[in-house]
């Protein structure tokens, strides 16, 4: 998957069993952010963006996608609404998180209005040597997207916690 060429259509259920389709929000900028209930670095990085998605309006989608194998759609639901997340996915087979080839969560990927990649990595610069974030990748890439340019920096290292692929 490349970077300014069109992101893979996917399908997943949602926590009611809903399906949606990534193609069903084409017309918005939409950000896949491959989650987690159990990673405090998901629960660090759904705070920023949750901010960030009510200033941005119904303008940007969020899809929080759960891809762990060792997390229960009870314990995702949880979390899910104790961090108020608009739509969150389950991926319990990994389909699209190995479509994406996600490695961490959360491991962010912004997708333009026409379906185009223009981001993925990292929501910030926190590392096990910064604990802090100082710089927002996510928020840059959907800031510029929003004022119609491609974002400066189109690609950085995710970190987080791990995916769990087998059990």
């Amino acid at each position: 998957m490349q970077i300014n060429h069109p992101a893979p259509d996917f399908e997943l259920p949602d926590l009611q069993g809903k399906l949606h389709r990534l193609s069903d929000f084409r017309g918005r900028i939409v950000i896949v952010n491959f989650w987690s209930a159990e990673c405090p670095h998901s629960e660090r990085t759904d705070r920023s963006t949750m901010t960030c998605l009510v200033q941005w309006g119904g303008e940007v989608v969020l899809l929080s996608i759960a891809s762990n194998r060792s997390e229960s759609v009870r314990e995702v639901e949880e979390a899910a609404v104790t961090r108020r997340l608009p739509t969150v996915l389950i991926d319990a087979e990994h389909v699209v998180a190995d479509l994406y080839e996600a490695q961490t969560t959360p491991h962010a990927f912004v997708i333009d209005r026409q379906g185009i990649l223009r981001y993925r990595g990292a929501v910030d610069d926190v590392t096990f040597r910064q604990r802090k974030a100082t710089r927002f990748f996510l928020e840059e890439a959907v800031e510029a997207l929003l004022a119609g340019r491609l974002p400066k920096l189109i690609e950085t290292p995710a970190y987080g916690c791990a995916i769990v692929r087998e059990i």
